[in-house]
């Protein structure tokens, strides 16, 4: 298991409680990386406690396989954590993590919808996504001001790798960037966007919030085909320099 940000460890206890064969804990601050040092004590070789930021931590790199990540994130890094997983998704078995009640929502939502947005689809696409519960601020203690939900994440077979996956990012940046352009104008950045909807039987008077995730897994596969028709074959000669 792998936690991030367990602060004075009440998850992490339950995390060690359960069958785990061992928890990795990644916190940032010194004082809850302390705090942890008699619970790591109790439980030896069974939990390890890394001071580092979690955006830079490779969490394959840091715990064995089979892997789960069970986590109370930080609402202010959380969605960039979730897209970094997205990302390896292929390397873990699960995830069950909590997060602000609107960005539950908006992982979970569907298409047109107003919730449904680029972290829908990066979400849904690489992983199916069930929306387990939602938690009060009085169930934490400072309590926050915002509501808190917990989604498990189950990753999907085929893993698409990095190639596709940076060009999905690249295509819903530019389709959710702005909302109320159609698709024709809101890819134009792309470039080709009209060949481009075209070829997959998009049409391009429709809105990214009426797309689902299949119809963006076709228009990413196509976006990326594209780029590499373009691109120059790796033995290709380098021209001559002009002479004269």
């Amino acid at each position: 298991m792998l936690e991030v940000g367990p602060g004075p460890g009440g998850l992490t206890r339950a995390l060690l409680d359960s069958p785990a064969a061992s928890v990795t804990a990644v916190e940032l601050d010194r004082r809850a990386v302390a705090a942890l040092a008699d619970l790591a004590d109790a439980h030896p070789g069974r939990l390890k406690v890394v001071q580092a930021d979690a955006l830079k931590v490779d969490a394959a790199a840091v715990l064995p396989a089979p892997r789960k990540i069970v986590a109370n994130l930080p609402y202010n890094v959380a969605t960039p954590l979730l897209v970094n997983w997205l990302r390896a998704a292929a390397a873990f078995e699960g995830m069950a993590l909590m997060f602000q009640q609107e960005v539950a929502e908006r992982i979970c939502a569907a298409p047109d919808t107003d919730a449904y947005g680029r972290l829908s689809v990066l979400a849904q696409w690489r992983c199916r996504c069930e929306f387990l519960l939602r938690l009060p601020p009085g169930a934490f203690s400072p309590p926050p001001k915002v509501w808190s939900a917990v989604v498990a994440f189950t990753p999907r077979a085929e893993d698409p790798g990095p190639a596709l996956f940076a060009t999905m990012e690249r295509l819903t940046a530019a389709a959710f960037g702005q909302r109320r352009k159609m698709l024709r104008g809101s890819l134009k950045p792309l470039g080709g966007a009209e060949a481009l909807l075209a070829s997959v039987g998009i049409d391009g008077s429709r809105r990214a919030e009426t797309l689902t995730v299949a119809e963006f897994d076709g228009l990413a596969r196509a976006l990326l085909a594209r780029v590499d028709q373009a691109a120059p074959p790796l033995n290709a000669a380098t021209p001559a320099a002009p002479t004269g």
